[in-house]
Order: C-alpha cells, then structure tokens, then sequence
C-alpha cells in the first residue's frame, strides 16, 4: 500500500475507559464498552508478525465507541494463540489527544498497557474538562479506580517541571 491512503483497519481490543476527571469525579468513559470495535485508520500499516506488533504512522486516528485518541505514530503490541490475537500494549507518539465526550487529554507520549489497565502520557501533558485544566509532565490515568494523577516527571523520568491547574468556580449567586 502507498503513503497517503488511509487504510481502515478494525481491530476487537481489549481497550477498558478513558481518562478520568481531575477533580476525582468519574470519567464519562467510565461504561465505556471494551469489547466494542477499535477503527484505525493512517496513512501506513507496517505487520511485523515475528515481533507481533503492527506499527501504524501517519495522521492515526483510533476510535472505540465514545472515544478517540489521534497521533502521528501508533505500535500495537500483541500475542497470538489459540484464542486469537490478544493486544497487550498501544504506544502513540507524536502529539498524541485522547478525547472523550466531555474530557480531552494531550501529551508528547501516550503508553496504553491494556493488562495493567493503565494510560500513561508524557511530556507537556494537559488534562481538559469544560473550563478546567490541569497541566503537567506526566498523567496516569488508572483505568480500574477511574482516577487520574497529574505530576511534573517528564518525559526520561525527569523531575523538573510542576503542576499547574486552572479551575471554573460556579457562580453562588451572591
């Protein structure tokens, strides 16, 4: 296949919710259905069968039901047996945003290790629910509690960075 045709490519992962609030409330991608459909589509599929995994590159866009993740590099990591193919691990690079209908979450870096139920982001990663914002250098989102932690590690492990948030106030009507 030539660069620059889109090739769809469904694929039934294994893919649990989606990014969690930061204010500790529940993510809406909480009854997110993992045994729906996963689209992926990109510019390039690279199958390296004897390394099970499948590298997709170019403008990825990845759906599952509510939820959305785009980069410009995808690696699917996955096991063969005698039940199928089982998907253990997504790393996204390149200017990766996990979107939700009400939460959008960006970073550098995005590891999804579907046995841990863990999405990790790296470098300069922001976490956006309506007016509020939380930025940082990396974000954990723990897919079993629904929570999410935002610290200043960066991308190597690096601790120079802080956490910064930016938080809507209801208006009390005083």
């Amino acid at each position: 296949m030539t660069r620059g045709t889109a090739i769809l490519f469904s694929l039934l992962l294994s893919l649990a919710t989606g990014p969690a609030h930061a204010q500790g409330s529940v993510s809406a991608l909480k009854g997110h259905n993992s045994n729906a459909p996963v689209d992926v589509e990109a510019d390039r599929i690279e199958v390296q069968d004897r390394a099970d995994r499948a590298i997709f590159s170019g403008n990825v866009n990845v759906r599952q039901g509510d939820m959305a993740m785009n980069a410009q590099r995808l690696t699917v990591a996955y096991a063969g047996g005698a039940g199928g193919t089982q998907i253990k691990r997504l790393d996204a690079s390149g200017g990766v945003t996990v979107r939700s209908p009400s939460e959008t979450a960006r970073g550098s870096v995005a590891i999804y290790d579907l046995d841990r139920r863990l999405i990790t982001m790296l470098g300069n990663v922001s976490l956006v629910q309506g007016g509020n914002t939380v930025n940082g250098g990396r974000l954990v989102i723990d897919l079993n509690s629904g929570r999410s932690t935002v610290d200043g590690k960066g991308v190597g492990g690096g601790q120079g960075g802080r956490v910064t948030g930016r938080f809507t106030v209801r208006d009390s009507g005083n």
